[in-house]
């Protein structure tokens, strides 16, 4: 196991081999706002094959797009979750290396990332 690996639980750097979105509430400039940090997985046409054969293709090579919002916490109900959002930072990670430097320039550690539905309910 290469040691960058290793800074990563093994269910979420497997998550993030699947294709899953992972994400963390972090602290908002506001009381009224809402802040969370994601991280989004590349995918392409093999990933889009195997979705229709029903599973999830792992890819140790997947690049990865990193971005921290915040909301307006009362327009978060509905539908509309775009208003009010503002795109704080953004980062594209070539690989998994490049996505752990973006997270230690950020300052935020791999464990606190969730599976980006579990991440309202902390």
């Amino acid at each position: 196991m290469d040691d960058r690996e290793s800074d990563w639980p093994a269910v979420k750097l497997t998550a993030l081999r699947l294709g899953r979105r992972l994400g963390m509430l972090v602290p908002a400039s506001q009381p009224h706002r809402w802040s969370f940090v994601h991280i989004v997985p590349s995918s392409g046409p093999d990933d889009v094959a195997a979705l229709r054969g029903g599973r999830a293709r792992n890819d140790a090579a997947r690049s990865f797009r990193v971005t921290h919002w915040e909301f307006e916490a009362d327009r978060l109900e509905g539908y509309d979750h775009d208003l009010g959002a503002v795109r704080l930072r953004h980062a594209e990670a070539a690989d998994e290396a490049e996505l752990l430097d973006v997270l230690r320039e950020w300052r935020l550690r791999p464990e606190d990332f969730e599976q980006s539905w579990d991440t309202v309910n902390m």
